[in-house]
Formats: C-alpha cells, sequence, structure tokens
C-alpha cells in the first residue's frame, strides 16, 4: 500500500493511469505488502466516454478501492461513483492484480473499453448516498455498488466484510481505538515521488495492505497515522473507498473507508466511519447490519 490520499475520482483515474508504469507494485513503497488473503477487497473498474461520441465507451481503469459486505453489495466512497459521464458503466473486480488483467485484456480485446472490463470484473448499479456532498463534519461520502451475486460467486471466492456494531467505535474511544491493532488495503497508488516533471504516484492496481496507528476519532470521521518511522504505511490516490480494518473483540472488523489524507501520502488518512448512524442508515437497505 501507500499512505492516503484518494480524494476525487478524476484524481484516482488519473492515479490508475498512472499505475501502469509500475504494476508489481502499490499502495505504498514502505511498510507495505501484498494481499492476496484478504479476497474480500476489490477495485472499482469504471467504462466511460472520453471524446465527441458518447454511444460508446473509450475508456476504461481501475479508479477506486472497496470491499464486499455481502454475497452482492460493494461499499466504496461517493466521490467515486459521481461526477462522471452519463454513460458511465462500473464494474467491481476482486482480481489480486486488476492492472494486469486490463492490460492482457487490452492486447485481447482492443478499441472495447466493455469487453476489457468484462474480462476483469463484473458490472453492476451504484448507489451513492443522496446527501453527497454534505458539510465538512459528515460529507455522506459512502455509496455501494449492487453486483449480480450469481456472477461473482462463478468467478471468486471471498468471506465478506464484518462491518462494525452502532457506535463500536465510539464506545471504545481514544484509548481503546489507541490500544487496537490497524491495518488499510486498497489498490492506490504509492506515495509522491519527485521528478523532472514535478511529483508523480508510480504504481497501483494490486491490492496491498499496509499497518496504520490510531490518530483521532470525530463524529464521522477516523484519522489514522501512515508515519514510516512508527512502523505505519498507509493510502494513497486509488485507495478511496477502499477498508480500513480494526481488530476489535478478536474479529477484524472493517471499522472505516479511506476517503482522503495528505496530497503527497505520507501523513495520515482520513477515513469514514461506518459505525454512525448515517453510515447505518444508508447501509440499512443494502446489507444486514450487526
Amino acid at each position: 500500500m501507500t499512505p492516503v490520499r484518494a480524494t476525487a475520482v478524476l484524481a484516482a483515474a488519473c492515479a490508475a493511469v498512472l499505475a501502469t508504469a509500475v504494476p508489481s507494485s502499490a499502495i505504498n513503497s514502505y511498510n507495505a505488502t501484498p494481499a492476496p488473503e484478504r479476497t474480500e477487497v476489490g477495485a472499482l473498474v469504471a467504462t466511460w466516454d472520453n471524446d465527441d461520441n458518447p454511444a460508446t465507451p473509450d475508456r476504461v481503469d481501475w479508479v477506486c478501492s472497496g470491499t464486499m459486505i455481502d454475497a452482492d453489495t460493494f461499499l466504496t466512497a461517493a466521490h467515486c461513483t459521481t461526477d462522471w459521464p452519463d454513460n458511465v458503466k462500473f464494474y467491481v473486480s476482486l482480481d489480486q492484480d486488476v492492472q494486469s488483467g486490463l492490460d492482457a485484456a487490452a492486447k485481447k480485446y482492443p478499441g472495447d473499453p466493455a469487453a476489457q472490463a468484462n474480462a476483469v470484473a463484473v458490472q453492476g448499479t451504484a448507489h451513492s448516498h443522496p446527501d453527497y456532498p454534505g458539510p465538512a463534519s459528515d460529507t455522506h461520502d459512502i455509496s455501494v455498488i449492487e453486483l449480480p451475486a450469481a456472477q461473482v460467486k462463478a468467478r471468486w471466492t471471498f468471506t465478506p466484510a464484518t462491518l462494525p456494531t452502532a457506535d463500536q467505535l465510539g464506545k471504545l474511544g481514544p484509548q481503546g481505538l489507541n490500544s487496537t491493532d490497524w491495518f488499510v488495503a486498497g489498490y492506490g497508488t504509492q506515495e509522491a515521488v519527485n521528478g523532472p516533471g514535478g511529483q508523480t504516484h508510480p504504481g497501483g492496481g494490486v491490492r496491498m495492505k499496509a499497518p496504520v496507528t490510531f490518530d483521532a476519532l470525530n463524529n464521522s470521521w477516523v484519522r489514522l497515522a501512515m508515519t514510516a518511522p512508527q512502523g505505519n504505511g498507509g493510502a494513497c490516490y486509488g485507495d478511496s473507498g477502499g477498508p480500513n480494518f480494526a481488530m476489535l473483540g478478536g474479529r477484524t472488523v472493517l471499522a472505516a473507508t479511506t476517503i482522503t489524507g495528505d496530497t503527497p501520502c505520507y501523513a495520515t488518512n482520513v477515513t469514514y466511519r461506518l459505525d454512525t448512524p448515517g453510515a447505518r442508515a444508508f447501509l440499512s437497505p443494502f446489507v444486514k447490519l450487526p
């Protein structure tokens, strides 16, 4: 993984393009490892129009990360599923290396983004929070992709992530969360690298994980430290919507989703709590809540 920063969809899409340079690495270049065992963590893939002919899509890329929270529901961020051209279509892939899959599909199906997306992912329907973007106190930056369960089951084997109970993080409080083990997972790029043309974010498109540590708790947010000297890794562009897991009561719980952070992806992952009344109200029509 890499330290965090997964802001707007276009930034995530740009990061996905950069990812083709180093498909073998992602998230961050420090304190990160591949996560083949996290089969519930997936990549959000999109096809969309990028020219003057909206009748057919001409672009395909992985653009964000996310997590299966039941057999047919993929949780991600609303900024990953909004502000797209009208003909955007969303897909979900649970492959470990989505970038290599897209590269191979591009050679097999040149000029056919839909076929390339179908080669690595299953198409679904996006449902973004109706109140996104909300105020800074709660941006409502949450969405789900509903998928055909039979198609997902035919392609991948996974155990859906465990969601937190109501106010589970709040009840633990900062002291309890500070002693909790945390890790972030996703397909995002690496921390900023300085070059002749300015900063770039290499890597991406491969599922990775990295340890993070608790920093602060707010009504809607958990801030997690990604500082390398403390043994942390983190998230970056393209990790938006991806999971931040906490070990709670001996279980790996999907406590929050990556939303944003510092621009170079070195310091802080700002994540959206999933135990709040607002998050639970949004999720309740799509998944059985604990």
